[in-house]
């Protein structure tokens, strides 16, 4: 496929589409408390750091986006908060005016119909070479396993390091960033926690969410722990830190 891959710094007119990814994520992925403090004001405050893929064919909507923002981290390891401490921790530099020296990858996502022709990568690619040209040596980038879903009651410390018989990852999604020149680091055990009500897990899930203790989700990498007496579930997600030195 003949792709465009440009920031939105570069074309600000295409902003727009990038609102235009509906069936992208399961619905509950879209109610974590972090994520408005980086999505609501990425277009405007971080373009550089937000890439589109255009299809000439079809100039009017994308077919993958890819989302990215610059912090300032001096810790040896990367936190276990993963995602959510990386939208912390960016928000707080901003507001604080903190000089930023690694660039955390936060989203790539393809439109579904696309999937399975290599676009990942490529997007991949496409974020690392625009972190290199924007001065940083350093993408971070708190994993989501594209396989984990299917073995939800696996540990993620186990799952992350599994490896076939070429030494590269099992899961398609790790395996694609070290292929890219990334190494795996650690488990973010908590990287991001989708906390609700049981009506709003219902209605997120369309499950019965009705008797206390874990219920498998569709998509979801872990099983959510339902609390029937407290009226509440919550989704904690752990991902998988990979680091790419540029």
């Amino acid at each position: 496929m003949d792709l465009q891959i440009v920031t939105v710094a570069q074309r600000p007119e295409l902003a727009p589409l990038l609102n235009d990814f509906d069936g992208a994520w399961p619905e509950f992925m879209q109610w974590d408390p972090m994520a408005s403090l980086y999505y609501a004001v990425a277009d405007d405050l971080y373009p550089e750091f937000v890439l589109l893929a255009i299809d000439p064919a079809e100039p009017d909507r994308a077919v993958a986006r890819a989302y990215s923002v610059p912090l300032s981290w001096t810790e040896e390891r990367l936190p276990p908060g993963g995602w959510d401490r990386i939208v912390q921790r960016a928000t707080i530099n901003r507001l604080a005016g903190t000089p930023t020296n690694i660039v955390s990858a936060l989203e790539i996502c393809i439109r579904p119909e696309v999937r399975g022709r290599g676009l990942s990568a490529r997007m991949l690619d496409a974020m690392r070479e625009n972190t290199r040209r924007l001065g940083y040596d350093t993408l971070v980038a708190p994993v989501r396993p594209s396989g984990k879903h299917t073995v939800p009651d696996e540990p993620m410390d186990r799952y992350a390091f599994r490896v076939r018989d070429d030494g590269l990852p099992v899961d398609p999604w790790l395996r694609t960033h070290v292929r890219a020149g990334g190494v795996i680091e650690s488990v973010a055990a908590r990287s991001m926690t989708i906390p609700g009500t049981l009506a709003e897990w219902r209605r997120w899930t369309g499950l019965p969410f009705d008797g206390t203790g874990p219920v498998r989700v569709p998509d979801a990498l872990v099983p959510v722990w339902c609390d029937v007496e407290h009226g509440h579930g919550v989704y904690v997600e752990p991902n998988v830190w990979v680091r790419h030195q540029l």
